[in-house]
C-alpha cells in the first residue's frame, strides 16, 4: 500500500505552484474526516494546503470530480461569499510525484461548534442556501450523470467481512442490518422520484464547512459539490445547523434556517415525507465509505483505519436517531407548510 500513502513535500509544492519559499514548518488544521489539512506561510503569503486522500484519488472519477466542484464554487463565488481553490500554473489540483494538493487563500475565521450557534446564524445560512439554489450555472455546461442515483448496497458483504476480522461493529451492524436495507431501498426509491428537480449546491454545508468573522460568513470545501434536489439539500442542511451535541434538533433553530430560505425563494410545496426519506442517502454513503477505511478496503494508514471504525459506530447511531426524528420532522413541515 506504499503507493497510496500520503507525501508532505510542501516544498515541491511551493516551487511548483510559485507559492515562494517557506518560512516555517507547515501546521496541522483541523481539515474534516476524508483529507489532511496544513496552514503554510511563505514568502508570498499564509495559505491553506488540503493533502488529497491517495486513496480517493485513485478512483476513476476523482480529479473529475475536484475539478467540477471547484467550477462550481468559483462560479459560485461571484455571486456569495465562498473560498475557491487558487489556480495554479492554469491547474485546479496541484500533483507533485503523485500526491494531489488544492491551494487556498488563507482565511480567518472560525467554524462554530453547535453549543455555539445562534438562531441569526442559521437565517443567514439559510438565505445564502437560497441564493446558491437561485444562481444560473448554464455556462458551466454540466449535465447530472443518471450514475448518480444511489445504489443498493451489499451491506452482508460488510458484515461477512467485519465478522471474519472481528472487528467491534459487526454485532451493531448485523443488529441493524434489516433496517439498513430498508433505509437503502427507500431512499433510493425517493431519489429517483425526486430526481426530475435538482440544483447545483454545496451538498456538505454543515458548521465545520463555514468559517465565521462575527456574523459575517464564508463558505469553505467545495469537494462534494454537485447537483441535488433543492429541498432535500434545505432539510439536510437546516439539521446541520440546528442539531445540538446529543443529536436533538432545535426546532426554533430549524425553523429559522427554513424562514432564512423562504425570505429568498417563497413559500415550500413539497412531498415532505419523499424529502426526508431520501435524507438517508448521504449518511448511507458515508457509511458505506466509513466500512471500507475500516477494513483496509480503501485506506491509507492506521491512523484512517480506526477513524473508519469510530465512523461506522457513529454513524449507525446517527442513522438510527435520523430515523426517530422523522415522523418529528414530518409534523413539524406539515404543519408549518
Amino acid at each position: 500500500m506504499d503507493d497510496i500513502k500520503y507525501k508532505m513535500e510542501f516544498g515541491d509544492l511551493c516551487r511548483h505552484s510559485a507559492l515562494g519559499e517557506l518560512v516555517n514548518e507547515p501546521v496541522s488544521i483541523s481539515g474534516g474526516l476524508l483529507h489532511r489539512m496544513y496552514s503554510i506561510e511563505t514568502t508570498t503569503g499564509k495559505y491553506a494546503v488540503k493533502l488529497l486522500n491517495p486513496s480517493i484519488m485513485i478512483r476513476q472519477t476523482a480529479m473529475l470530480n475536484y475539478i467540477n466542484s471547484e467550477k462550481i464554487s468559483g462560479h459560485i463565488s461571484k455571486k456569495i461569499p465562498a473560498l475557491p481553490v487558487e489556480k495554479k500554473g492554469g491547474n485546479i489540483v496541484q500533483n507533485i510525484n503523485g500526491q494531489f494538493y488544492l491551494v487556498f487563500k488563507w482565511i480567518d475565521g472560525i467554524s462554530l461548534t453547535q453549543e455555539k450557534i445562534d438562531v441569526c446564524h442559521c437565517k443567514i445560512i439559510g438565505e445564502i442556501l437560497a441564493s446558491i439554489h437561485q444562481i444560473d450555472f448554464s455556462e458551466l455546461e454540466m449535465t447530472r450523470d443518471r450514475a448518480d442515483n444511489i445504489p443498493l448496497t451489499d451491506w452482508e458483504f460488510y458484515l461477512q467481512k467485519g465478522k471474519e476480522e472481528d472487528v467491534e461493529w459487526a454485532e451493531l451492524l448485523l443488529e441493524n442490518l434489516d433496517n439498513l436495507k430498508e433505509w437503502n431501498s427507500s431512499a433510493a426509491m425517493a431519489s429517483d422520484y425526486l430526481s426530475s428537480n435538482t440544483v447545483l449546491s454545496h451538498r456538505d454545508l454543515d458548521p465545520k464547512n463555514v468559517l465565521w468573522n462575527h456574523y459575517n460568513p464564508v463558505l469553505i470545501d467545495w469537494e462534494s459539490a454537485g447537483f441535488i434536489h433543492p429541498l432535500q439539500d434545505l432539510i439536510e442542511t437546516a439539521i446541520y445547523w440546528s442539531v445540538n451535541e446529543v443529536g436533538e434538533i432545535n426546532q426554533q433553530r430549524f425553523f429559522s434556517f427554513i424562514n432564512g430560505y423562504k425570505a429568498k425563494c417563497g413559500e415550500l410545496n413539497a412531498d415532505w415525507n419523499m424529502v426526508l426519506v431520501t435524507g438517508f442517502s448521504s449518511k448511507l454513503g458515508w457509511l458505506e465509505y466509513s466500512l471500507k477505511r475500516s477494513l483496509w478496503i480503501e485506506c491509507t494508514d492506521e491512523e484512517e483505519q480506526k477513524m473508519g471504525t469510530v465512523q461506522v459506530i457513529g454513524t449507525i447511531h446517527e442513522i438510527k436517531n435520523y430515523a426517530e426524528q422523522i415522523p418529528n420532522l414530518l409534523q413539524w413541515l406539515t404543519n408549518k407548510h
